[in-house]
């Protein structure tokens, strides 16, 4: 992913959830970012260029661990 690709990314996901804490980091993988709220990471955004279309898929695990009071 470009660093144009990674602001804009950014710049969406801090309007679309109204958070300017969210943060996306480049990683080693070209097509793959790492997504942060503060320091913790949430998720990983990857470029999903098939049959033409180019978009972004962003997975979120969510433990079980997490969801404990």
């Amino acid at each position: 992913m470009t660093k144009s690709e990674i602001a804009k990314l950014q710049d969406y996901l801090r309007r679309k959830f109204a958070n300017n804490n969210i943060r996306i980091t480049a990683m080693k993988a070209a097509d793959s970012a790492e997504v942060y709220i503060g320091d913790e990471s949430i998720g990983v955004i990857a470029d999903d260029k098939e049959d033409g279309d180019d978009s972004f898929v962003f997975r979120m695990p969510i433990l079980d661990i997490d969801l404990e009071d």
